[in-house]
């Protein structure tokens, strides 16, 4: 896998009776076609995130985008616009069932880069346990990013 892109995240966690969480990285990753509508996006996690020894990858489909991590946490979250999925999220402590429920989505990838955004709830034990929201800008490298 051979980096190409610059990859932007910009994630926001909040959780009751805790404080609102922003979390900013920069990091290189790689873009590839998948299909013929569909994007693969993947990097390798790193200190930073707490998920060091992780690669994770987003496979960008029309309507859907699914989030896999595979290392040190494994795991597959699917997200599509106003459904709810359940999902196995496996971390060196045990396996946790974690119900995803996406309010908004939206991912406009090509071949030089683009943008997704998403905007959902994650439920452990049938009860909400948090709201995010995650903007990523993917940019070929050598490029500046567009505000």
């Amino acid at each position: 896998m051979e980096n190409n892109v610059i990859i932007s995240i910009q994630g926001r966690q909040s959780y009751e009776q805790a404080e609102e969480e922003t979390i900013e990285l920069v990091t290189e990753g790689c873009l590839q076609p998948d299909g013929a509508e569909g994007y693969t996006l993947s990097y390798q996690e790193s200190e930073l995130t707490g998920l060091e020894g992780t690669l994770t990858t987003f496979q960008i489909e029309r309507d859907r985008v699914t989030l896999l991590r595979m290392g040190e946490v494994n795991s597959q979250m699917v997200f599509e616009e106003g459904r709810r999925h359940l999902s196995m999220y496996n971390t060196p402590y045990g396996a946790l069932a974690v119900g995803i429920s996406t309010k908004k989505m939206k991912a406009e990838l090509d071949a030089a880069g683009g943008s997704i955004e998403i905007d959902y709830a994650i439920e452990i034990d049938h009860a909400v346990a948090g709201e995010n929201l995650f903007r990523i800008q993917v940019r070929q490298k050598g490029l500046h990013i567009k505000q």
